[in-house]
């Protein structure tokens, strides 16, 4: 498995680094995050303690379903999908569509590696 590079910046931020990228001033290189969030705030919520034990629960148990999922966390049908819509917009977990029209989560990743900037960055 391999680790996902997120980051944080400023919407603006995040705006400048893609026309730069477009326009070849700035170069994607392999270590930059590929997922970014707005603020400390968004990854917190996103990626809390509880998010991060339910992903750890998928990549150990491999569930065959949302069902099966939610036998295994404890936690309700309907919050798990909510949570887990979220997660999969920022790209941390994969729903794939499983047997007789299951969902099937799934975790691409071992781990998980933040950047966070100590102040504005000017490059």
């Amino acid at each position: 498995m391999r680790t996902l590079n997120v980051g944080i910046a400023s919407y603006e931020q995040m705006k400048a680094r893609t026309l730069a990228v477009a326009r070849g001033k700035q170069r994607v290189r392999g270590g930059d995050p590929k997922i970014w969030f707005t603020s400390m705030e968004s990854f917190a919520k996103v990626l809390s303690d509880r998010n991060r034990a339910l992903l750890a629960l998928i990549a150990e148990t491999q569930p065959g379903s949302m069902t099966e999922l939610s036998e295994l966390s404890g936690r309700a049908k309907s919050n798990l999908s909510r949570t887990l819509k979220t997660m999969e917009r920022y790209g941390l977990v994969q729903l794939r569509k499983g047997l007789r029209g299951t969902i099937v989560p799934c975790v691409p990743y071992s781990g998980i590696a933040l950047t966070v900037p100590l102040g504005s960055s000017r490059r």
